[in-house]
């Protein structure tokens, strides 16, 4: 029997969403075949008074009609700790806005399940918490030194900038060798991220396409290639990518190895991988996408996946929450 009968989602506003392609919606549809109450809320409906962590937050229902996929009821009040589970889905970026709210979800930890678990997100932004496993990855330099990145770009020749916190291919450029653009793309980086950014060695492969795996709970369970669009290096699907169905090879299948019981140890639940030619670039916690692509494209269900991952995790912590018998 189920441990779970009410869910809030913390997620960007419902109505702008692309239900074709959102991954928050495909887990939205199996919370509510599951017969899950649903609320739902934005980030900025979060509040913490004292101790309690409150939103104000609708009851929302979900059906997979574009144009016509979602009914709220009237805005409430709600206290999270009466959760059984709160989805932390709103999408980058990743900014004091966002850590802020992982800073006070973390605060009902002990009472209500979130997934993911916000001081895990916080704590692994993903183009850094990649930089753990090095032995997977193209060589990868984060910094905004000037000298740093010209040392970098003369040992690899061809590199690839973009923003630290960037999401969904935005500012992600390829250098050539002896690049005329190197300079102007260097001022405007200086002025536009106060952070360090990311140089990484361009892997001409990305042709083939930039495969994304879902991992849930630490284990692979599905998988979609993205192919940039023509005269595009970005394959995200909202820069124009076209997904492809695609199966693990053994490298990517070695790469899920190394890093599943890290994530698992961290609470991250539903984690999206990205691997160009064997090479992992990023981890995904904050919002992975890609779920509603891989059912699209002949692969399974994972919301199904995902709900059960969470549904187990929900009823382990309730056993250890229990009292002991009395010997």
């Amino acid at each position: 029997m189920s441990q779970i009968t009410r869910i809030a989602v913390q997620m960007d506003p419902i109505e702008r969403i692309n239900i074709a392609g959102d991954s928050t919606f495909a887990l939205l549809l199996e919370g509510r075949a599951r017969g899950f109450e649903i609320l739902y809320y934005t980030p900025d409906k979060l509040s913490l008074r004292g101790r309690d962590v409150v939103a104000t937050a609708q009851t929302l229902s979900v059906r997979d009609i574009a144009g016509d996929h979602f009914t709220l009821g009237t805005p409430r009040e709600i206290f999270l700790r009466d959760m059984d589970v709160v989805l932390l889905r709103q999408d980058p970026p990743f900014d004091l806005s966002y850590i802020t709210s992982t800073h006070l979800l973390e605060k009902i930890g002990g009472e209500t399940l979130v997934v993911n678990d916000p001081a895990s997100v916080r704590n692994a932004p993903e183009k850094l918490f990649v930089m753990d496993f090095p032995q997977l990855m193209p060589p990868t330099l984060i910094t905004r030194d000037k000298a740093a990145i010209d040392a970098f770009r003369a040992e690899h020749d061809e590199v690839v900038m973009k923003p630290l916190h960037g999401h969904g291919g935005a500012a992600v450029f390829k250098l050539q060798h002896q690049d005329a653009n190197y300079g102007s793309l260097y001022d405007l980086f200086a002025t536009s991220f106060r952070e360090q950014w990311v140089v990484q060695k361009f892997l001409p492969e990305v042709k083939k396409g930039d495969k994304r795996i879902i991992l849930v709970d630490g284990q692979p369970r599905g998988a979609v290639n993205r192919v940039p669009a023509e005269n595009d290096i970005r394959s995200n699907m909202v820069r124009g990518g076209a997904a492809e169905a695609a199966g693990l090879t053994e490298r990517e299948k070695e790469i899920c190895a190394t890093i599943g019981p890290e994530l698992k140890r961290r609470g991250l639940v539903f984690v999206g991988i990205d691997v160009i030619d064997g090479w992992l670039t990023e981890i995904n916690v904050t919002s992975p996408t890609g779920v509603r692509a891989i059912k699209r494209t002949g692969g399974p269900d994972l919301a199904v996946a995902i709900w059960d991952a969470i549904e187990a995790k929900k009823s382990e912590s309730q056993k250890s929450e229990s009292p002991k018998a009395e010997a």
